[in-house]
């Protein structure tokens, strides 16, 4: 899957949301995002789909990166409630996971998920993402 959504506005400056259970993902998803050229404004962070949900409904996100194997609340649950709010739309979502299954996968993209990326990546394809939606020059 390689569509983009097209909420995002060119130039703007980015807040991102990562959701992943391991913290070293976390870390490596961010400081690829931070490599780039691509204007972000704010990167939040989250252990799992809950604490995504609350993050998403106290702040403006324009693009989730998200695991979907995770405690609490798995990313496909995750990405199946923010399917259900009009709100969210335009954001961009990004899946990062183990799990590249073919089901994985087609379930991803009823979920308007614009990009399915297997772990382990190459940092290339954040920053590939990034720049796409944003029109920043990488």
């Amino acid at each position: 899957m390689t569509e983009t959504s097209a909420g995002v506005n060119p130039g703007r400056a980015l807040n991102i949301l990562i959701v992943d259970d391991s913290a070293t993902m976390r870390a490596v998803i961010r400081r690829v995002i931070a490599l780039t050229e691509v204007p972000i404004a704010t990167v939040y962070e989250a252990r799992n789909g809950k604490e995504a949900l609350k993050v998403m409904e106290e702040n403006k996100v324009e693009a989730v990166f998200t695991d979907i194997n995770m405690p609490v609340m798995t990313g496909h649950e995750f990405l199946k409630a923010i399917a259900k709010e009009k709100q969210w739309d335009d954001v961009l979502r990004v899946v990062i996971s183990t799990d590249g299954s073919k089901l994985r996968r087609d379930e991803a993209r009823s979920l308007k998920v614009a990009l399915y990326v297997e772990k382990p990546f190459r940092p290339e394809v954040v920053r590939d993402v990034l720049c796409q939606i944003t029109g920043a020059a990488c």
